[in-house]
């Protein structure tokens, strides 16, 4: 085997160094077994990055499998964004799998079980069966099907298989025992019917194994050594091996448990994600505030501060959620080098230069990115009018108000001091219009020194300023979510203010920008040019995230 090269240290990590150690597996191969019944999201993502990059380490190999063994929430769409959000992330699967490749592996070595007597059909009504497993207190009642010969059963599961039953007329259950402490080792059950059209085998199956039975199938036939997966699987973990022993599989798959990510604001569970767009509250799986891979792709985030973040929240068993901050910390620390400076209005207030030259259009240099000198020099104009934000005037301001208000001065960024000495209302009593002069000494880049403002604002020039949409997000769902009040839903706690979306004016060269394109908007924070919503007339701004914040490493 190669020379390994271990980064920081984990639980995991530990175990499989104890394994290659006593000889137990030749190579490292884990797997990401995504179920294709929705859109992957950012809790997804630390599996993903956790299971790629622990084979990549010890010079292994990663499988992606689809556990589609569910005709009945499962959709190619799905197949496809999966695919799609793994090589985004940054990783590339050694061998491509699908469950339904096994199903006449599953088929044959449930019939095994059979045979053994370790598995029997049971006629029981799904009520009936959940009634008969007992509680954490009681032990399980036995099913009057339990001992049924081993004839009858491959007769039965025969005829299942054939089509000869109804929906929910029949399963398979695993023979194990009823009285256990462990509730999921009370005779599970582990096949199905269900006329159903599969995405990838079509009609040919009308039954189908439960996830239980057919993960550790899948893991043991792929020759899977590290089954990591989360906390909840940790119950089921005697299960999985009574599987692979009882089936006879070759190869002995070690499930590992981590505690999954839960981040604070953030929907976690596919389930709710999906009544999100079900309901229309968000336009798609994609919406940029969902937290699924596709949604933060579409926000603008990087798939560099996502493994960043990943890697540094850690792998432990403890549940524990992290500060949503702690996840934009590293999308603000992965753009500030790469995101080009640039100025946009979200809530323009024209302002009119009464002393500038009427018709006459100034082109003023301005750096790209100050902390990347790289990125060079741009040219933006300036004339007698321009747009500030409403929010940098004040008719009656506080002390210590440093921008627009009548008397005071400040500077435009990259341009000239200017005063403001009158302006408009309109019939409601809102300020439209400033009237302002400036002062021609005061050109930025010149070196001027003789006197200075405490007030910096961004602009736009209005004749060649184009229009643009800036649409500023918020979590969609509030943590008060957690303490749900009887007869509410998660549903009753979205946010209404989540999305706020804002007309306004950017520099006249950002009507090229393309899809994708990222930028820091002077004093507003980091956006990505949206991809649904962008025309070729109209730029839309996502806002990623804001500039600054509370949160520290």
């Amino acid at each position: 085997m190669e020379e390994i090269k271990h980064t920081s240290s984990n639980f995991i990590k530990n175990i499989i160094i104890e394994d290659l150690k006593e000889g137990k597996y030749e190579e490292v191969i884990t797997r990401f077994p995504p179920e294709p019944n929705g859109y992957l999201h950012i809790g997804h993502a630390k599996s993903i990055i956790l299971n790629f990059d622990l084979a990549d380490e010890f010079n292994g190999k990663t499988n992606l499998r689809f556990d589609d063994t569910n005709p009945l929430k499962e959709d190619t769409e799905y197949v496809e964004s999966i695919k799609e959000d793994v090589k985004w992330l940054g990783y590339d699967w050694d061998s491509l799998f699908f469950a339904s490749d096994y199903f006449e592996e599953m088929y044959n070595r449930a019939v095994l079980l059979i045979k053994k007597g370790k598995a029997y059909v049971d006629d029981s009504t799904p009520e009936e069966i959940r009634e008969m497993r007992g509680t954490l207190k009681e032990p399980g009642k036995e099913s009057p099907y339990r001992n049924r010969s081993v004839e009858e059963n491959l007769d039965l599961f025969n005829k299942m298989r054939d089509g000869e039953f109804k929906d929910g007329e029949k399963v398979l259950r695993a023979k194990i025992d009823m009285t256990s402490p462990n509730i999921n080792m009370r005779d599970p059950i582990i096949y199905r019917i269900a006329h159903a059209t599969h995405h990838n085998t079509g009609d040919k199956w009308c039954i189908y194994p439960m996830y239980d039975f057919a993960h550790p199938l899948e893991d043991a036939i792929e020759g899977i050594t590290h089954s990591i997966c989360t906390l909840e699987f940790e119950d089921h973990r005697p299960l999985y091996d009574w599987v692979v022993r009882e089936c006879e599989m070759e190869a002995q798959p070690k499930q590992i448990e981590f505690a999954r990510l839960n981040i604070t604001n953030t929907v976690m569970s596919k389930r709710k994600l999906k009544l999100l767009v079900d309901e229309g509250f968000a336009d798609g799986w994609d919406d940029p505030r969902m937290p699924t891979i596709s949604g933060l792709r579409r926000k603008g985030y990087t798939p560099e501060a996502i493994r960043a973040f990943c890697k540094e929240i850690g792998v432990a068993k403890a549940y524990s959620v992290v500060d949503e901050q702690m996840l934009e910390h590293f999308v603000r620390e992965d753009l500030k080098l790469k995101a080009p400076r640039t100025m946009g209005i979200i809530r323009p207030l024209k302002v009119v230069i009464t002393n500038y030259p009427e018709g006459e259009v100034e082109w003023l240099e301005a750096e790209n990115n100050p902390e990347n000198p790289e990125m060079g020099v741009r040219k933006i104009p300036f004339s007698r009018e321009i747009y500030i934000e409403q929010d940098d005037f004040m008719e009656n301001p506080p002390s210590k108000y440093f921008r627009l208000f009548p008397g005071n001065e400040v500077r435009l960024k990259h341009a000239y001091f200017i005063k403001c000495h009158d302006f408009i209302k309109d019939e409601d009593g809102n300020v439209v219009e400033l009237h302002c002069t400036y002062d021609p000494e005061t050109k930025s880049g010149t070196g001027f020194t003789g006197r200075k403002v405490k007030g910096t604002l961004h602009w736009v020039e209005a004749s060649h300023g184009k229009q643009a949409e800036f649409r500023l997000y918020e979590p969609f769902i509030l943590d008060q979510e957690e303490n749900e009040e009887e007869g509410k839903t998660f549903l009753d706690y979205v946010n209404p203010n989540s999305l706020e979306i804002l007309q306004g004016f950017v520099e006249p060269e950002m009507i090229n920008a393309k899809i994708q394109d990222k930028f820091q908007f002077f004093r507003h924070g980091y956006f990505n040019v949206d991809s649904k919503h962008t025309t070729p007339e109209k730029p839309v701004f996502n806002r990623i995230v804001s500039l600054k914040s509370s949160f520290k490493l």
